[in-house]
């Protein structure tokens, strides 16, 4: 893609803002990176003007569960290829998950992750410090105003017992001890190997995929969070769970008080919004994600929750592997697939089959994840905010393949997949960084704070 430099200040037109509960028609300026005026009949001689007529403007996606595979994997996918694939989806802020290699474990490690990410990234970013039962004391320690929170996410791949909600002792020492975000990957270990054994026994290694939700079943799920939401609440501490994927998870949380005051969280991911476990025959190991996507009925109920407020944010759990390492037998392929560059997309194509509004999309996918981890002037459309929007044709559709596709990887599960809508483009602090299929990598983004 060529690379082209745009100027500081920019006038948009007549697009339809939505924010805060509201859509309406009228201007936005962005100057020196922020968020000048809001307001119709704005007027600016020096500035680009970008005709916004019958298009949606939005905050820019903030996600927060990401896996960009720097350091260590980036065979698979770096801080600069994921993070245009993010962009050019209308992403302009993502945090990242400890499962690298190494293992973001230690304060120099993650500072390393802010330095490559500042020289690579087009998007801003942050990252989760990663625990387990060996730095436990060390995170206990930690100044919680350097974090986003602290997260078991990714590292059991590498050794079994590193799921903290199989582990009540060092969840109990981590609640009682922690008062940042505590974000954990929820399902049972012990139920999960029970299930492998059993079909294992059946089948070798050639486990059929559509067992992958049999095997990582909803009462994995059900019994991890209940547990781990059971032991916050002992201690007051704040706890997040990660990628909710059953219907019956979703009755654990409350809709009743302000995400501002909730101390108890959870995120759905987009693939437990759009697949079920019907796709499994068609997409087989395209598909197996950890949670596993489960049921038609549970697709159903995570956007009831969502659309109730007992989920609180949508994420994408971006996971990208090779063909190579997806495509081998049950029990050897990987698991998580990548899916950022197209997260706005089926939420967008969700409102269009009329089972979500433009507002709620925002609130969930841009205001929610301010709030939820405290990210300074981020997530609204508001005068002195960071001009982090997108702009979004809800009149044109495409076909997802290969020749659009902007992942380090090289491939899609949503590949053939029509959507109704297209990312026109997306601004970062400021910066036209995606307009139209081009990219501007001069600019890198910022660590959020």
């Amino acid at each position: 893609m060529k690379t082209i430099i745009y100027p500081e200040k920019y006038l948009i037109k007549n697009a339809t803002v939505v924010n805060e509960g509201q859509m309406l028609t009228t201007d936005v300026l962005i100057q020196d990176g922020i968020i000048k005026a809001v307001e119709k009949n704005i007027s600016h001689t020096s500035a680009i003007t970008i005709d916004g007529t019958g298009k949606f403007l939005l905050p820019g996606i903030i996600d927060c569960h990401v896996h960009f595979r720097e350091p260590g994997n980036t065979h698979k996918g770096d801080f600069y290829s994921e993070s245009k694939a993010a962009v050019a989806g209308g992403v302009t802020s993502f945090i990242d998950m400890p499962n690298t290699k190494p293992h973001t474990l230690t304060q120099s490690l993650l500072a390393e992750k802010y330095r490559l990410a500042s020289e690579k990234s087009l998007a801003n970013f942050g990252f989760m410090l990663g625990v387990n039962a060996d730095n436990i004391n060390e995170i206990i320690q930690t100044n919680t105003d350097s974090l986003l929170g602290v997260t078991d996410d990714g590292l059991y791949f590498s050794k079994k017992g590193n799921l903290l909600a199989d582990n009540p002792e060092i969840l109990e020492k981590l609640f009682a001890g922690c008062k940042f975000i505590i974000a954990i990957h929820s399902e049972k270990e012990s139920i999960i190997e029970e299930n492998e054994r059993t079909y294992t026994e059946r089948y070798g290694e050639n486990i059929p995929f559509e067992l992958h939700s049999v095997i990582r079943s909803e009462k994995a799920c059900y019994e991890a969070t209940s547990q781990a939401i059971a032991l916050a609440n002992k201690y007051n501490a704040r706890l997040h769970i990660l990628h909710l994927s059953s219907a019956a998870e979703t009755a654990l949380f409350q809709n009743n008080i302000p995400l501002s005051e909730k101390n108890i969280t959870t995120e759905v991911s987009v693939h437990h919004l759009w697949f079920s476990d019907k796709d499994y025959s068609r997409l087989g190991s395209l598909i197996k994600w950890n949670p596993a996507i489960k049921t038609e009925p549970d697709k159903q109920g995570l956007l009831h929750a969502l659309i109730d407020n007992r989920i609180d944010i949508v994420t994408s759990d971006h996971a990208p592997h090779t063909l190579e390492e997806k495509q081998r037998p049950y029990l050897q392929s990987m698991s998580g697939a990548p899916i950022i560059q197209h997260s706005l997309n089926i939420m967008l194509e969700l409102y269009k089959q009329g089972k979500i509004t433009l507002q709620k999309i925002v609130e969930i996918m841009c205001h929610n994840p301010a709030i939820l981890y405290r990210l300074k002037n981020r997530g609204y459309i508001r005068n002195g905010y960071y001009a982090d929007l997108v702009l979004v044709d809800l009149g044109a559709s495409f076909t997802v393949s290969q020749k659009n596709i902007f992942y380090k990887c090289g491939w899609s599960p949503l590949e053939g997949t029509i959507f109704n809508s297209q990312i026109v483009q997306t601004y970062v602090n400021g910066k036209l960084v995606f307009c139209n299929g081009t990219f501007n990598d001069a600019h890198k983004g910022m660590p959020l704070h």
